[in-house]
């Protein structure tokens, strides 16, 4: 059993991304909506943070809220594609004319 926290995901709407706080590091998946279609540009956890599965919980938060909200994802970010190739249930999300 670890004694490793749950990492809280918040969606910072001011900001257009998605975010965590981890040992007073940030850690992002930023975006901007157009119309009914999330664009998903760049996500970055620091060095220090890496292999956590970070990336992949905000990307999943994302995703998760564009589903919500009836959107579709045009993921221009090299890492919600590669996350998106890996998790195909999430293609279904895709705007029209995007591939991962």
């Amino acid at each position: 059993m670890s004694d490793t926290p749950p990492i809280e995901i918040v969606h910072n709407a001011d900001a257009h991304r998605f975010e965590a706080v981890i040992d007073g590091a940030l850690a992002r998946c930023d975006y901007r909506r157009v119309g009914n279609v999330l664009q998903l540009h760049h996500t970055e956890v620091p060095a220090a943070l890496e292999g956590r599965g970070i990336a992949g919980k905000l990307v999943a938060t994302a995703l998760a809220h564009a589903k919500e909200q009836g959107w579709r994802v045009a993921p221009y970010c090299s890492y919600v594609r590669s996350y998106m190739r890996r998790h195909p249930e999430t293609q279904v999300l895709l705007a029209p004319g995007q591939t991962v």
